[in-house]
This record gives C-alpha cells, sequence and structure tokens, in this order.
C-alpha cells in the first residue's frame, strides 16, 4: 500500500543573515541553495551552489559552491553549524572553480555528494547558460571531482567527465552491494530519471558505468531507460527501513510542487508521486534533499530551498508510520502490507 503524507512544516532556515547559523555573519553567506548532504568520517556534510556575499543572490563575492559540517546531525536540533570550508579572509570558499563566463562556463553546481575510503566525491555540472524561463538551463559537461583533505582542496580529473549529453547531468547517488548507483536527470528540471551503476573503486571511469535498461544492465548509455516519467528536477533516494522502500523526492516544475514516490528496489516500479509541499504554501521551492542517516518511519527530514529569500531551510514531513511486523514461531517476518520484493540495502 502507498506510504501516506501526512503534513509537512517548516522547521528553521539553515543559511542566511536570518538563520540560525547566522552564515551571513560567520562566513559571507548571504545567499545559497541546494544543501545536499553526505556522512564522511563520521560527520554529517552538506554542499551548496551559487552563493553570494552581501546583497544576496546577484550580490558579492560570488561562489559556485561551498561546503559547511554540522556539529549535530540530528535534524530534530535544526542543523547548527560547526564550520565551513574557509579561505584566508575566513569566509566560505568555493570549492571547484568555475570560469564564470555566460556561454562558456556561467557556474559550477555540485548535484551530489559522497564519501567513499576517506575521500570525498562531488558529481557537479558545468552550466554553459542559465535559461530565460524558470527550470531551463545548458550544461556543457557534467563529471566527479575529489578531495583528499576533508574538503579543503579539490582536483576535477579531465578523464572524469561525461562531454556528450548523456541524461545523468545531475544525479542522486545510492551506495549498495558494492556499487554506487546514479539516478540521473538532465539539464534542467523537465527530464525523466534513469539509473546506472559503476563498482566503486571504478567511480572516476565514465567507461566502467553500466545502465539500466528496463531489464538488464549494460554499457550503452544511451540505452538507459526511464525509470521514473518526466518531470523531474533536483532528486535525492534514500532507503526506509521500517517501510522496506525507496523513498525519491524531487521538484515536478509542472504541479509546482515537491513529490515523493516510493519503490520496493532501485529499479523500480515506482510509485504514482504525490505532493509532499506545493509553491503555494512555499513559493519558488525546489531541491527536497533527504537527511541521509536518519530512520525514514512517521519522520522524512530533509533541506529545501526557496528562491525568493534565496536560502536552504530545513524540513519535516509526516509519514504515516510503517505497519508493525507480524510475529510468528520462527521470528518476525515482513511488516502488514510490506512488499515482499528483495531489495537492497543502502550502506
Amino acid at each position: 500500500m502507498p506510504l501516506r503524507v501526512l503534513g509537512t512544516e517548516m522547521m528553521n532556515q539553515v543559511t542566511g543573515k536570518n538563520s540560525r547559523n547566522d552564515t551571513a555573519a560567520r562566513w559571507g553567506v548571504y545567499g545559497t541553495d541546494l544543501g545536499h548532504m553526505f556522512w564522511h568520517r563520521d560527520q554529517l556534510y552538506i554542499v551548496f551552489g551559487d552563493t553570494f556575499g552581501r546583497g544576496g543572490f546577484g550580490g558579492s563575492n560570488w561562489r559556485s559552491n561551498v561546503m559547511a559540517r554540522i556539529a549535530d546531525p540530528d535534524p530534530r536540533h535544526g542543523f547548527p553549524f560547526e564550520s565551513m570550508v574557509t579561505g584566508p579572509d575566513g569566509a566560505a570558499k568555493e570549492l571547484i572553480r568555475s570560469r564564470k563566463i555566460d556561454g562558456d562556463e556561467k557556474t559550477v553546481i555540485p548535484t551530489q555528494g559522497i564519501s567513499l575510503g576517506g575521500r570525498i566525491y562531488l558529481h557537479y555540472m558545468s552550466v554553459r547558460h542559465w535559461g530565460l524561463t524558470g527550470g531551463n538551463w545548458t550544461v556543457g559537461h557534467s563529471g566527479l571531482a575529489y578531495s583528499d583533505d576533508d574538503g579543503q582542496t579539490w582536483a576535477a580529473p579531465a578523464g572524469a567527465t561525461w562531454r556528450e549529453p548523456c541524461g545523468f547531468e545531475q544525479v542522486a547517488f545510492v551506495m549498495a552491494d558494492g556499487f554506487l548507483y546514479s539516478f540521473g536527470i538532465p539539464e534542467g528540471r523537465f527530464g525523466g530519471v534513469r539509473l546506472r551503476r559503476v563498482a566503486r573503486e571504478h567511480i572516476l571511469t565514465p567507461d566502467a558505468y553500466e545502465y539500466w535498461d528496463g531489464t538488464k544492465w549494460g554499457a550503452d548509455a544511451k540505452s538507459a531507460a526511464m525509470v521514473v516519467p518526466a518531470p523531474a528536477g533536483e532528486l535525492s533516494v534514500a532507503w526506509s527501513e521500517p517501510h522496506r522502500r525507496w523513498l525519491m523526492m524531487y521538484l515536478d516544475e509542472t504541479r509546482r510542487a515537491v513529490v515523493l514516490r516510493t519503490a520496493p528496489a532501485l529499479t523500480g516500479p515506482w510509485s504514482d508521486a504525490q505532493a509532499v509541499v506545493t509553491a503555494d504554501q512555499y513559493p519558488g521551492l525546489y531541491a527536497p534533499y533527504i537527511v541521509p542517516g536518519t530512520e525514514i518511519d512517521g519522520d522524512l527530514y530533509y533541506t529545501m530551498s526557496q528562491w525568493g529569500p534565496y536560502n536552504v531551510f530545513l524540513m519535516h514531513t509526516s509519514l504515516e508510520p510503517a505497519a508493525p511486523a507480524v510475529v510468528s514461531d520462527d521470528g518476525p517476518v515482513a511488516p502488514v502490507g510490506a512488499p515482499v520484493t528483495p531489495v537492497s540495502s543502502a550502506n
């Protein structure tokens, strides 16, 4: 049976002058967006997109991407920041440099991060030009950058890039069964979701990736089937052990809403989308990123951006809790109403 959304609330503002972290005064972050998270060396990190100083969006000290470390990873406590990666002036510094030339490389936006073997990886898209209408932009290439010193310095090897459009210009990472899975969408917010994977030791080798064609894995990127239909914008995926389901959140630009889908396996089938929160409630909403490492039962925590204030907010959605497990003489069995399809567990 479908996982039912009961209600959504905004917990607090995470970034900006009026945030609990006062990132404006502490690190020169007056306006930023995105805010996807990953665990690294037992600490929770959060990565942002285009970041500005005084004046907010379009203001001073434009940095394409910045990163913070969260002092308390429990989202119920509002995500206090312990530190940000900074430059000599004490302001949050740009991690992956960009040319900032329209029509060439306007900016470099990180779309998801992950830590493997003590190394941080960021998937990024090199935006060539922002479109005139909302949700449209063109990407020159996408790729992977990595850091071996906890985010202080970064390498973006030329060999770890996808120069041609591949439908994975933006991704959501899932680590399972020794593979790094990437749910991908193309440039903008109007494409469908596809799925690829790679052995973790070959993450920087584009030719090593396999693509799901709807029935099997193969090396041809052009064979990748849509596992979720268009339109989908900035997305995240996480496992819910109580519900025995994968959860996917993204922006549906046409519905003007953040939506939720669930599936018993990464390859699907994915449920119909249901609205979690709408632009009527929070105008200019986008980029829902599920907090990793939390047990998702009756509570779903995620970050969300708003265009008007151009900052990141911590959100909480109440879900119908999972049904209790049925106990037999042989021990616990699947919860009532739960799918019996085997699934991979997230690491």
